[in-house]
């Protein structure tokens, strides 16, 4: 009998530039039963069907839990390692500015872009509950018996535009909420006087959109990895019987 394994990552790629890993089920068949191990425990005569039914359940979980982490005040702020920094290109601004004693504005700015993040988030959940309802058996079949990026190319074909595109226009709500473009200013004023500097005019309406989706995705990440090793994180009798109880 074959093993199924609990081994996928899921990276989102495409608009954004993000590894976040979930590990989904990976399957060979024999007929219509499948032996498996999952965490350690043997669970036999699980069919296609059922094993099908516990990956849409565990990324069901995974992303209604991760969305409520991190769409909470401080999801994205407090969690170093979702939490979003100055953008790449004006990183030499921040370190200049933090150098003349403008830590607080520095700081304040950061804050800024990690609120809208945090308020984009509430968004994505029907985006993602979207996608697992359009799941064919044939689609799921095929991440099961796919490499380990087979999960990672459904979920990121799935919803990586319809993300952004929910996205961008609450970022841009939330930028003018939060004002992050006047802590930006700001900054951006403090540092332009500095002798040598050039300026620095980052799209900060984009760059919030993809780390958000980034943070999101590395949570969904840890969301799966717990329900593969916690039999705490299994939830209901769906994930018990997949994954182990």
């Amino acid at each position: 009998m074959k093993v199924f394994a609990l081994t996928s990552a899921i990276i989102l790629t495409g608009i954004i530039n993000t590894q976040a890993q979930i590990k989904l089920p990976k399957q060979v068949v024999e007929n219509s039963t499948v032996n498996s191990v999952i965490g350690g425990s043997n669970h036999s005569n699980l069919s296609e069907s059922q094993i099908i039914q516990g990956l849409k359940e565990a990324l069901k979980v995974g992303t209604n839990n991760a969305v409520g982490i991190v769409s909470k005040t401080d999801g994205y702020l407090k969690n170093p390692s979702i939490k979003i920094p100055f953008p790449p290109e004006a990183k030499n601004v921040e370190y200049a500015v933090r150098q003349v004693g403008f830590d607080k504005q520095a700081n304040d700015f950061i804050k800024a872009l990690n609120r809208a993040a945090e308020d984009a988030a509430k968004s994505a959940t029907p985006i993602f509950v979207q996608a697992l309802n359009e799941m064919t058996f044939s689609e799921a079949k095929n991440i099961l018996k796919g490499n380990e990026t087979a999960a990672t190319q459904y979920m990121a074909n799935k919803t990586t535009d319809n993300l952004v595109k929910a996205f961008k226009p609450i970022v841009q709500k939330s930028i003018e909420k939060t004002e992050v473009t006047k802590y930006w200013q700001t900054v951006a004023q403090k540092y332009n006087q500095l002798p040598l500097t050039q300026k620095v005019n980052p799209d900060l309406e984009l760059y919030v959109t993809n780390k958000a989706i980034e943070g999101l995705f590395k949570m969904i990440g840890e969301e799966e990895t717990k329900i593969r090793k916690d039999p705490a994180a299994r939830v209901n009798d769906i994930l018990k019987n997949v994954f182990g109880s």
